[in-house]
């Protein structure tokens, strides 16, 4: 398996064009928890173009019914990125502010207990600080939103290092 350079001007360009409206291809998950993760997992899609079907701990969507945790869900999310298997699909790692990029994510927790938000970054302008850092998502629909206007209690960084194939 070959890890191979993710598309974060795809995942960008997909996150724009959809920060304000819904894709017809995927179910709107708004009125069962929020879109977030569903808009985070189809802007990665965009720019990794690799689904990994592992039954229950893989990365993919067929439908509202057909789909893994980790579209949906911000720790699954979490634990698909940061897994240490190699197996095929986006991989990540959680960094510091200063590493972040466009196409990577933030997970937010507004409790300071349980991450439940995951907007995608899409400009990072200026210093590694949270006013400078732009996020577009779905559930609060935003684009250009600096991270600094939410209510946070507790942030991380997933960074995509790249897409095993």
């Amino acid at each position: 398996m070959t890890l191979r350079p993710y598309g974060r001007e795809a995942a960008v360009a997909y996150a724009h064009r959809w920060a304000y409206h819904r894709n017809p291809d995927f179910y709107n998950f708004d009125t069962l928890g929020g879109d977030c993760t569903n808009f985070a997992s189809q802007c990665l899609y965009a720019g990794s173009g690799v689904m990994n079907y592992t039954p229950t701990f893989g990365w993919y969507y067929n439908s509202q019914y057909s789909r893994a945790p980790a579209w949906t869900g911000v720790p699954f999310f979490y634990n698909f990125l940061t897994r240490s298997k190699k197996s095929p699909g986006p991989v990540g790692a959680e960094v510091s502010i200063d590493e972040v990029q466009p196409g990577d994510f933030v997970q937010i927790s507004f409790s300071g207990r349980i991450f439940s938000h995951n907007p995608v970054v899409v400009a990072v302008k200026g210093p590694a600080l949270p006013e400078n850092i732009l996020v577009a998502a779905h559930s609060d629909d935003a684009d250009y939103r600096p991270l600094s206007t939410y209510p946070v209690q507790a942030v991380r960084f997933l960074h995509i290092l790249g897409v095993n194939r």
